[in-house]
């Protein structure tokens, strides 16, 4: 008599709702909400967390020479770039940054969501799951990578031509926890891919 399996149709339903609803979330509040803000239909981002050279010295409020908006740089170190009025480029790189991780996050629970429903089957040892962790692995490996700069990178060209370039250095720091991740997680693709050949060569012995 064999074993029962722990995992049941209501677990799976309940695994694919979960993802289904966080990737519902992340779809509306990190990508339609702050793109809908870059388009004007919404109140867009109007602030970005800097970090400035020195201790800042730049008045309190001071006009954008080049876009005619008011730009205020207000803090020390740990400092907010506030503009008072974002024309439409300011309210793209304001929301790109938030924009993009939402996009790759999405992609990383949509692939996890189609993981799951796989185990509608009993059995989530499959080809097709060894390629969506691999494409999830290499998904965490360029969010490891535009995480930080691309902040810096937009950052960069919000204060390009006014007085807070000076205050405002460009500067990247990455962190190794999401490299690490995204090798484990290829790694982990690897292992379901040669598993699952080894598997249809043994069934092809038989």
């Amino acid at each position: 008599m064999g074993a029962k399996s722990w995992w049941s149709q209501t677990d799976s339903r309940l695994l694919e709702a979960a993802l289904g609803l966080a990737a519902l979330v992340v779809g509306v509040f990190g990508v339609l909400f702050p793109a809908l803000g870059v388009a004007g239909l919404m109140d867009p981002t109007y602030t970005r967390e800097v970090e400035a050279a020195t201790a800042t010295q730049v008045p309190e409020i001071v006009t954008d020479a080049v876009a005619g908006h008011d730009v205020t740089l207000a803090g020390t170190h740990q400092a907010d770039l506030v503009f008072a009025d974002p024309d439409l480029g300011q309210r793209l790189l304001l929301a790109l940054p938030e924009v993009v991780a939402g996009l790759l996050l999405f992609l990383i629970l949509a692939l996890l969501f189609k993981m799951a429903r796989t185990l509608r089957g009993g059995d989530v040892f499959v080809p097709v799951n060894a390629r969506r962790l691999s494409v999830i692995g290499l998904v965490v490996l360029v969010y490891a990578v535009l995480a930080p700069v691309l902040p810096s990178l937009t950052t960069g060209m919000l204060v390009s031509g006014t007085p807070m370039a000076e205050q405002v250095p460009f500067s990247v720091t990455f962190t190794g926890e999401y490299v690490l991740l995204a090798f484990l997680i290829l790694a982990l693709g690897e292992v379901f891919r040669r598993g699952t050949k080894l598997r249809a060569d043994m069934e092809g012995l038989v």
